[in-house]
């Protein structure tokens, strides 16, 4: 019955102590978003290639595969995308080369919208 007890109050101060520690690491970026959505930047991207009403899933996708995309919105008539994205994870070089590497050009058309 000791032993139980004594192992019952072991795992419950490793599991106490991995509380504390989790609240001495830094915020991951989702939580940043949240708490100050003003950290994040907009850009536009010209995206060639897109010739058919999935191939904007396909854009969307691979931008948003990219950590730090926030969101992805496309304009299949006007072949363009606009991303959201925290500038302390990703680059726009980034966002547009993963579109790239999925078969569809990007290149940057505007920033800060």
């Amino acid at each position: 019955m000791k032993k139980t007890m004594i192992a019952a109050v072991a795992v419950l101060g490793l599991a106490g102590a991995g509380i504390g520690a989790a609240t001495l690491l830094p915020q991951n970026s989702d939580e940043r978003v949240q708490q100050n959505p003003a950290i994040l930047q907009t850009a536009s991207f010209a995206v060639e290639n897109m010739t058919c009403a999935t191939c904007p899933i396909t854009v969307r996708r691979a931008m948003e595969g990219v950590a730090g995309v926030h969101d992805v919105t496309i304009n299949y008539e006007a072949k363009t995308a606009i991303a959201r994205f925290d500038p302390a994870q990703t680059t726009t070089t980034a966002i547009a080369a993963a579109s790239t590497d999925a078969g569809y050009p990007a290149t940057l058309a505007a920033s800060a919208l």
